[in-house]
């Protein structure tokens, strides 16, 4: 090394040495852990160019001059040679878009601190604190590009250096959160580190599984395609050969609802057709639903053979996945609605000239943008999968209660008529998937008063425990209201199902009706049943117009009870504190309001389910009625032996009694009869509807 590459390098030293003196020990550390990290990686790229330049010219050299100009794979032997294809999964894209935030996030600080250094004229410290900055913007860059390429490279296994630098900055952040919070400093970079915990966090959690997420599979080839491709022949009668972009959309794409646009543009263009609604994925059919209920239904009933299943137990062991995804969404919707309020009180000292720290302005403004731009995305994920569970709920329990309607016994249909089963899969199935909307309100309103109070305790003072009392009292005068509420839903359900069978009734004996001229009789009849059903359907209306009166004025009432409080109590109102609690009031006031109709429809929900639970208990037709056996075994197509048969099991008295019949294939058989003679009964016995007694059928 000559004499002026030592003067560089002692040059170097010393500019580092001048970006260093102006830090905090933490600082320091973080700038010579980067440059180290950066220099280990540009060492490894070094020695991987070097090793590919390597192999290269060995494998040049092997195949010889003539054979330098075609592209050659090397695959082991026994492996497959076919082309395989790099797929990123849900971890992959999940690590990649953290890696890009906490970029976005440093380039963030590094225009506010140039922005701060030109004002002070480029000082010393401020030129350390924008170099320190960049380092951390540049090593960012440079793992978000790496990342970036794991899925070119088709790499399953995170490399040492990324799961090393993730860990590093991880604990850096933490020491340098942790000196904030002791030394009480509240700066950008304290907010920025804030921001990235979760991030990094995700990122270690990675860095210690040691996986990218990505999936090589093996794509076939041109040579390997079939001539005749039997996709393009699959559920053609649906109008459609292709499954919605739904099913297989990113995170970006979920987030900002970008998989419509494909047929949002041919809807702007023309009226849409068939044709064009894709297909919906096989997880989201009423086929896959029903197989997961009616499979955890039949689990349930096993269990425990003595006691009633429980359907709510069954639809949530078959949704509670995405329950709990909606949850999630919910949950933080809640949690950043309410940052506008906390933070307003700042936004006014600000505005009044108190600050802080310097660029509080920008953060603050940076933070309730951030803040609406969550609760915009979580809103729509959440009312989205909302409406999803509430499409697979009820997709789930119509075929369910229809296919018990096609398995219910003699005795059981007699209890139970077409209209009423009708009514289940009309009113009560599609009550049951309503309550989806509301599912979430009964943790998420403690939550939000519990947010509510930390608000109002740090504006108020004192008075917010007159807040918590006023909406106790507001809540439980509705306990009454839920149970009367309930009593009238049951019985205007069981007035809307007398009603139903006697017009079933009716339609089903109109030409009886006819012949006997009891038309105005049964017309009086059914006038009677519908009166009853006004009846409690008015007392239901009336009991809930109640309950919204009260609980419209609930949130007036309790701010009027929490400003009185306060004044009582010589509390001092300023206009932060005001403002924040105006803005708390009327964030929590549409939780109140939605009280009374969760009420009622966890009352409604309620009735709805025992319902449809009682009506999947009843008696079926018993597995052994009829006996199907293949036709290669037999020539005949029905053939009874000795078969007794009656409508009443418990009794002697038999409907059909020493039957024996044996029909072949192809044979046309007419049942002729006088009236009342059975004929209508034989063939229920033949379709195995009327209970057996003996025989073989």
């Amino acid at each position: 090394m000559n004499r002026e590459t030592m003067m560089v390098v002692l040059m170097r030293m010393r500019g580092l040495k001048s970006v260093l003196v102006g830090l905090p020990v933490h600082g320091q550390i973080s700038v010579l852990a980067n440059l180290l990290l950066l220099l280990i990686f540009v060492l490894s790229m070094i020695g991987k160019a070097c090793r590919a330049s390597a192999c290269a010219s060995g494998l040049l050299f092997f195949l010889g001059k003539d054979q330098r100009g075609h592209q050659s794979s090397l695959v082991a032997d026994g492996e497959d040679d076919s082309p395989r294809k790099a797929v990123g999964g849900a971890a992959y894209k999940a690590t990649l878009c953290c890696c890009i935030y906490v970029l976005l996030c440093q380039m963030a600080v590094a225009a506010l601190e140039c922005w701060d250094a030109q004002t002070q004229q480029w000082s010393a410290l401020s030129r350390g604190v924008v170099m320190s900055q960049a380092l951390q913007v540049v090593v960012w860059f440079i793992m978000s590009v790496v990342t970036w390429g794991l899925k070119r490279q088709g790499q399953t296994k995170l490399p040492f250096i990324l799961r090393a630098w993730w860990t590093v900055s991880l604990a850096l952040t933490l020491c340098a959160i942790s000196l904030d919070i002791i030394k009480k400093h509240q700066t950008v970079y304290m907010l920025m580190n804030a921001a990235c915990l979760p991030a990094l966090a995700f990122l270690c959690f990675v860095a210690a599984r040691g996986r990218t997420g990505i999936e090589t599979i093996v794509t076939r080839s041109d040579l390997q395609e079939p001539l005749l491709d039997s996709s393009t022949y699959v559920e053609e009668s649906y109008g459609c050969d292709h499954v919605t972009p739904y099913s297989g959309a990113g995170i970006i794409s979920l987030a900002t609802l970008s998989w419509l646009n494909p047929i949002l543009a041919i809807g702007a263009k023309r009226p849409l057709e068939l044709k064009d609604v894709p297909l919906l994925a096989p997880r989201d059919r009423a086929e896959s639903s029903y197989n997961v209920l009616k499979d955890n239904w039949e689990k349930l009933k096993v269990e425990n053979p003595n006691e009633q299943p429980s359907l709510t137990r069954a639809i949530f062991m078959s949704f509670w996945r995405e329950a709990l995804k909606n949850g999630i969404f919910a949950g933080m919707n809640t949690v950043v609605s309410y940052v506008g309020p906390f933070m307003i009180s700042y936004f006014v000292d600000y505005l009044s000239g108190k600050k802080l720290f310097h660029n509080e302005g920008y953060v603050l403004a940076s933070v309730f943008f951030s803040a609406k731009l969550v609760e915009i995305v979580t809103t729509r994920q959440w009312y989205l999968g909302v409406d999803i569970l509430g499409m697979h709920v009820r997709a789930a329990l119509t075929a369910l209660v229809y296919e018990k309607g096609m398995r219910l016994s003699s005795s059981a249909r007699q209890s139970h008529t077409s209209g009423e089963i009708i009514n289940y899969m009309a009113v009560d199935v599609q009550r049951i998937g309503d309550y989806s909307w509301y599912l979430h309100d009964i943790w998420m309103l403690p939550m939000q008063i519990i947010l509510a109070l930390a608000i109002l305790f740090k504006n108020v003072g004192v008075a917010a425990f007159a807040t918590l009392i006023a909406t106790i009292v507001s809540i439980l005068i509705n306990t009454p209201l839920a149970k009367m509420q309930e009593e009238y839903q049951d019985n205007l359900m069981a007035a809307k199902d007398d009603r139903m069978k006697a017009t079933s009734e009716c339609l089903r004996n109109m030409r009886i009706m006819k012949l006997q001229a009891w038309e105005e009789r049964y017309r009086l009849k059914l006038e009677d049943s519908r009166k009853t059903e006004f009846i409690w359907l008015r007392k239901a209306l009336y009991s809930q117009a109640f309950v919204t009166f009260i609980f419209w004025g609930s949130p007036i009432f309790v701010s009027v009870v929490t400003f009185g409080t306060c004044i009582l109590l010589g509390g001092q109102l300023t206009t932060g504190g005001v403002l924040s609690a105006l803005a708390t009031f009327r964030i929590l006031q549409e939780p109140l309001r939605n009280f009374p109709d969760l009420v009622s429809m966890i009352a409604q929900t309620k009735v709805s389910l025992d319902r449809i639970s009682g009506f999947l208990q009843e008696e079926e037709l018993p597995s052994d009625a009829t006996i199907s056996i293949p036709k290669s075994l037999s020539e005949f197509a029905i053939e009874i032996n000795d078969g007794d048969f009656s409508w009443e099991p418990s009794t002697e008295k038999l409907t059909l009694s020493g039957i024996n019949l044996q029909v072949k294939r192809g044979m046309r058989v007419a049942v002729c009869g006088v009236v009342g003679s059975g004929k209508s009964s034989f063939l229920s016995c033949i379709l195995g509807e009327i209970p057996k007694v003996s025989g073989k059928n």
